[in-house]
């Protein structure tokens, strides 16, 4: 995808649709639109999945913990969001399986009583599947978990039970769906705000944005104005009425990650009740151990941050239950995410909060889509182009095409291409491995660049590669250092100090395909190593110095 020329199309088209936010939201509404055949632009102030959806638990879910709030609260609408959440996992096991794949989860009990309580809750979240269940949750004995995750304490265990949810990697997930709104039609530009929402005789007509890299102001034109900007949803509402009533209330979830000795590479533990009632999951995520989540009230923020209270927290429920020594020095990485939880401002009882999707439309216009969770973003853009053809009196009447729509990188996708890369590239088996995994069958044109001088590693003992920063560039609309690794890559997600060594050579890249001068390159070095919360000046050794960045 070429950013140049989507962004001369923006500054020169009309459009049916016009979506504010390059989240999975707003990319997959891009991609519905698209291939129902109507105009749409997407526009993104920072970079696709910069926010809250780069920053999941990497979990395609329906939601064990919703499940249990439905039994017990007799809530027909927890029920029908783990029902569709379910369905959302195997169609997205299916459009991305480079991105994804089904993760064995065991739930270690040490009360006897627990035992039949979260053994026949996953046996209904099993027949809540229904045939797209993955396989079947069952009892495992104490034994059997000790064998299977010797990590766990052992003392007090009574067994527990081990059942199957989706694993993906989010971030090149939202990557894969805007490159295939692009290929499908769709007009999309990151670092691209809107600055102001534009009227005639008092509806919506469009927006003013402003190109962020080049400083460019123009006018879109479109029809319709979606606002898909998961916690920033009520800023643009109130840029469109600033008397609107809130929607949203915002929590914060922090994630570790950790060495790969403190999971196994093939599953996952839950811990179905902490100290105050939460569960954390201990996943392994990227040949490391990836430990959350919390969940606390906060405030709206553009870079959410793990606060060091969050990091005590995860650390001292993992020293109860792991068998072996865990302390803040074993920490790599560390990063928080917000969830919007959302009231329909327009509903009868606005007190009520939901973890479902909400549409609202303002008086003017402005369709607002927030609320709901990664999983079922296909189903939460399928109900907003809906609306929006309602809206917009738009004369479509082709249904969504995006349950069967595969992925860019998915169609000729093979898990064993990593060894076809070995043999036909002299890659290292872990390059190899990634490069199948995060690009599918695209990894040959990576692997292409790589042979033409661009193979080596960005970081030690980390499979990313200088190629995948000009592949970035050219093919991803990659802009920025950050853009680069932290969702082109993964690695600041994976370590912190491993990042800020990288970050140099990163910027350097960019500049050599960019056609950057020196001072262009110094600033985004700047930028980047901000946005990242490393230096850049200087690589420290040692893990706890890097966690005080945070």
């Amino acid at each position: 995808m070429n950013r140049e020329e989507h962004v001369a199309r923006l500054q020169s088209e009309a459009f049916d649709l016009l979506v504010i936010g390059g989240g999975a939201t707003g990319t997959g509404i891009a991609l519905d639109a698209a291939t129902r055949n109507l105009k749409v632009a997407l526009v993104e102030r920072d970079d696709f999945a910069a926010g809250t959806s780069s920053r999941s638990t990497k979990l395609i879910h329906g939601g064990v913990r919703y499940l249990e709030q439905a039994v017990l609260r007799r809530d027909r609408s927890q029920f029908d969001l783990v029902r569709d959440a379910l369905k959302e996992r195997a169609v997205l096991l299916k459009i991305a399986p480079h991105l994804s794949q089904p993760l064995p989860i065991v739930m270690p009990l040490y009360n006897p009583l627990q035992i039949p309580y979260f053994f026949t809750g996953l046996k209904l979240y099993d027949a809540l599947a229904g045939k797209a269940n993955l396989a079947p949750s069952q009892f495992l004995s104490a034994k059997e978990i000790r064998d299977r995750l010797p990590m766990l304490r052992s003392a007090g265990l009574w067994g527990g039970v081990l059942y199957y949810d989706g694993q993906f990697n989010d971030a090149r997930m939202n990557v894969a769906l805007a490159l295939t709104a692009a290929e499908a039609g769709a007009v999309v530009a990151n670092h691209v705000e809107v600055v102001a929402l534009n009227k005639a005789n008092g509806k919506l007509c469009g927006a003013t944005v402003r190109d962020r890299l080049s400083g460019d102001r123009w006018e879109i034109v479109a029809k319709v104005v979606i606002n898909a900007t998961g916690p920033f949803s009520d800023t643009i509402r109130q840029l469109d009425e600033p008397s609107a009533t809130p929607m949203l209330r915002l929590s914060s979830g922090a994630h570790l990650v950790l060495a790969q000795q403190f999971s196994l590479p093939t599953t996952g533990i839950l811990i179905p009740k902490t100290e105050d009632g939460r569960v954390l999951f201990i996943l392994p995520w990227l040949g490391h151990t990836l430990v959350g989540t919390t969940d606390n009230s906060t405030t709206l923020s553009a870079d959410p941050q793990a606060s060091q209270e969050d990091i005590e927290y995860i650390l001292r429920h993992l020293q109860k239950y792991f068998s072996i020594p865990v302390t803040q020095q074993d920490v790599r990485a560390a990063w928080a995410g917000l969830r919007p939880l959302v009231s329909d401002p327009k509903a009868a009882d606005t007190a009520k909060l939901s973890r479902d999707h909400v549409i609202n439309v303002s008086d003017s216009g402005l369709l607002t889509i927030t609320g709901g969770k990664w999983t079922t973003y296909r189903k939460m853009a399928s109900d907003t182009v809906n609306a929006a053809l309602t809206l917009g009196n738009l004369n479509c009447d082709r249904p969504s095409q995006t349950e069967s729509l595969k992925l860019v990188g998915a169609e000729n996708y093979s898990p064993q291409g990593g060894i076809q890369l070995q043999t036909t590239y002299g890659l290292a088996p872990d390059v190899a491995t990634h490069l199948n995994q995060a690009y599918g069958d695209r990894a040959i044109q990576v692997a292409e660049l790589a042979r033409e001088g661009y193979g080596q590693r960005l970081a030690k003992n980390y499979p990313y590669l200088e190629a995948e920063v000009v592949y970035g560039v050219k093919q991803e609309a990659a802009r920025s250092g950050s853009d680069i690794l932290a969702r082109r890559t993964r690695l600041s997600f994976l370590d912190h100090q491993a990042t800020q060594s990288a970050l140099p050579r990163v910027v350097e890249l960019l500049g050599n395909t960019l056609g950057w001068s020196q001072a262009q390159q110094q600033a985004d070095l700047q930028r980047s190593a901000t946005a990242l919360k490393v230096s850049a000046t200087a690589t420290s050794n040692s893990p706890t110095a890097v966690l005080n960045d945070f």
